[in-house]
């Protein structure tokens, strides 16, 4: 496979010697040594009735280029290396009940309300501790911290750029999007964001001065390959820029970036100011590709319920940073997915490999380095283990339903939307936002209610079930008229849910157990197996497509 487990682990797990320990970030010995197969893949998707439902749907996919990884068949069959087959996400048959009902309610709102990112003054805490790390961060003991460090002043302006607390920006932008569904709905425990940021070359004019308004076209564009679609933009004179960006034809005032990308047919688009003078090897230009250097950040946070909505809370679980270091053609994609699906046929219990820290970041193959950082046991934020990244190498670089190894982008709200798609979840939540409507004309989040008969792979959310299925399970036309123009009704959960969500991760937390799974549940899932066999059929006949296509 293109992913890679660190040879010391290899070696660990060939001699059967992988004793849990206490957290050491220096250490890249995994005791779960596929830990990027993430619990959810572990669902009973047959229930009592002999039923099948399909919430493999959002991750394995068809893919589309330049992504080869065609996985579709991970629908229909459990195909696990061997040392995968028994489940080893063991939190998810943990009872919290009893720790989650004495916690009150003014107890855990005045944790999840406490901002665990930023101090009084608005400064970053995480950047003021990594400026002289401490010595157990410090994992090649050089005395800096060689890593991400954490830069985002999550203050955000009308048109979603964030600034410090100074009022300097800071080149990331925040966006809104329809979450992934399962797991990202906030029914299901946590509220997320995402924000990108373009290298600087992309935010500068020409002559290397910042300028929004290039910046605003670049993001543009890049939206625009990454949809393989026209994208809306203000009026912009196209003769100050010397670019059609409408391609049709003349250098008059664009409305849209054009999707003109086919470069056998004579077909291509062009970055502008700094990043357009550039030669394209250094600033290279695809469909379906961020430029080189594109950084994302997402953080994952509790809910904050009020009696009548549910908003993002300031406390942070996790904070998630990945960004684009090396750029793979298409050919160096197809080759590097054809090796792996080969290597996948031939040694089907041969597990994936990983390169990286927890300082410096993990690889994962394909030209991103991840990192992140988690709550300790006091609630602060500190850097993840290695184990702890490698949980999310699997999504980000392994399954068919992401573009670029990304989810949320492809998903951004148009312009159609409020401030055009650009906003951060604390400008404005969920509550309006349609559901995302698939190729085929319907809606998602209604096709995998009706697929999935849940609204979580576990389907251990019956709060939802309760609430939008009927007795048989089946989404009802009027009911799915419920949310289509306002995902919030569907995705947001009662005050009394979210605080228990709330509780429950919280035990997570305080045991430092995240190596054994990180899902908010409250009591021991009944529909996750706790062992399966190699090939053992799902239940699932026809794989269900993605969104973007018919």
């Amino acid at each position: 496979m293109h992913l890679a487990l660190a040879r010391p682990a290899l070696a660990a797990l060939l001699l059967g010697s992988l004793p849990a320990a206490a957290l050491d970030l220096g250490n890249t010995v995994l005791g779960n040594p596929t830990a990027y197969i993430p619990p959810q893949c572990y669902t009973k998707t047959i229930d009592a009735a002999g039923e099948a439902h399909n919430p493999c749907q959002t991750c394995h996919v068809r893919s589309r280029a330049p992504h080869y990884g065609n996985d579709q068949d991970l629908q229909t069959e459990y195909s696990f290396p061997g040392p995968a087959l028994t489940n080893p996400w063991t939190n998810l048959f943990t009872d919290r009940s009893a720790a989650v009902a004495a916690v009150t309610p003014e107890e855990i709102l005045g944790y999840v309300r406490q901002d665990n990112y930023r101090d009084a003054e608005g400064r970053v805490i995480l950047a003021e501790k990594l400026s002289s790390p401490p010595a157990d961060w410090d994992v090649n003991g050089d005395g800096r911290w060689n890593g991400y460090v954490p830069d985002a002043g999550f203050a955000f302006d009308d048109e979603g750029f964030d600034h410090t607390p100074e009022g300097t920006e800071t080149g990331w932008r925040a966006f809104a999007y329809q979450p992934l569904p399962g797991t990202f709905w906030p029914t299901n425990g946590s509220t997320d964001d995402v924000l990108i940021r373009l290298p600087a070359a992309y935010r500068e004019a020409a002559d290397g001065t910042p300028d929004r308004a290039i910046y605003k076209l670049n993001l543009a564009t890049v939206e625009s390959l990454i949809k393989r679609e026209d994208v809306a933009i203000e009026p912009t004179d196209e003769a100050a820029l010397g670019v059609d960006l409408d391609r049709d034809g003349t250098l008059g005032t664009a409305t849209r970036i054009a999707f003109h990308w086919a470069p056998k047919e004579g077909r291509d688009m062009a970055w502008l100011g700094l990043a357009g003078s550039l030669p394209r090897s250094q600033a290279p230009l695809a469909a379906g590709l961020y430029p080189l250097g594109t950084e994302f950040l997402h953080t994952v946070r509790y809910l904050d319920p009020a009696e009548d909505s549910i908003a993002m809370a300031p406390r942070i679980k996790e904070l998630r940073y990945m960004r684009k270091t090396r750029w793979l053609s298409y050919f160096d994609r197809m080759d590097g997915a054809l090796a792996e699906a080969k290597e996948r046929h031939d040694f089907p219990d041969r597990i994936a490999m990983f390169f990286g820290d927890a300082e410096a970041g993990i690889t994962n193959g394909t030209g991103w380095r991840l990192q992140g950082f988690i709550e300790d046991a006091a609630g602060d934020l500190r850097p993840q283990s290695f184990e702890e990244t490698v949980f999310c190498m699997g999504c980000h670089g392994g399954v068919g339903a992401t573009d670029d190894d990304t989810f949320a982008f492809p998903r951004k709200l148009g312009a159609d939307q409020f401030q055009g798609g650009w906003y951060h979840w604390t400008q404005r939540g969920l509550y309006g936002v349609p559901d995302l409507v698939r190729a085929d004309g319907r809606g998602e989040y209604a096709h995998y209610l009706r697929t999935n008969g849940a609204g979580d792979e576990f389907r251990g959310n019956a709060e939802l079930i309760n609430d939008w299925l009927d007795a048989q399970g089946e989404l009802a036309p009027e009911a799915a008229q419920g949310f289509a123009h306002d995902i919030g009704q569907l995705l947001y959960p009662s005050r009394e849910r979210a605080l228990a969500l709330d509780a429950a991760y919280r035990e997570i937390v305080r045991e430092q157990s995240f190596v054994k799974g990180r899902d908010a549940t409250i009591v021991p899932q009944e529909n996750v197996w706790r062992a399966v066999e190699q090939g053992q059929p799902t239940g699932i006949e026809v794989p269900e497509t993605p969104w973007y296509r018919r």
